[in-house]
């Protein structure tokens, strides 16, 4: 039997997930980080992002985050996050248009502070794309 750990992923709205896994691998500021059991601690900024998760049992699922916060403990792992979706409810036609609104906006460059906002939202909405882009190749392979 693989060894496991707790895995807890809450949003301002809700708790999303909360249960045993083998595996989480999570979009850290720095990169992509893979947490097995009995992971040293650690505390890291998140970007927006797929959070995936291998259960217990090998079923794999997927929860996009819009950064936030990952906490590892010895046998268990916390994300807060202001936004969490599974990824199979993320809508696709709201992420596209919110990044064509961003790159319009990056176009227009009125403000530093509007191009910093465009920015966000089309890293956001990039990071959304890219979670329904991997959960359709897991449906077809």
């Amino acid at each position: 039997m693989a060894m496991t750990m707790h895995l807890d992923i809450v949003s301002a709205e809700h708790e999303i997930f909360s249960g045993v896994c083998e595996i989480v691998v999570a979009p850290a500021v720095m990169g992509e980080v893979g947490i097995y059991p009995r992971h040293t601690q650690m505390l890291t900024p998140l970007k927006p992002g797929e959070v995936r998760i291998t259960k217990q049992g090998g079923e794999e699922e997927s929860i996009y985050v819009s950064g936030g916060i990952l906490e590892v403990q010895p046998h268990v792992v916390t994300i807060l996050s202001d936004t969490a979706v599974r990824a199979a409810d993320l809508d696709e036609a709201a992420a596209l248009e919110a990044k064509e609104k961003a790159e319009q906006a990056l176009k227009d460059q009125t403000s530093e502070i509007n191009i910093a906002d465009a920015q966000a939202e089309l890293a956001e909405a990039m990071a959304q794309l890219q979670a329904i882009s991997r959960m359709r190749s897991k449906m077809k392979g």
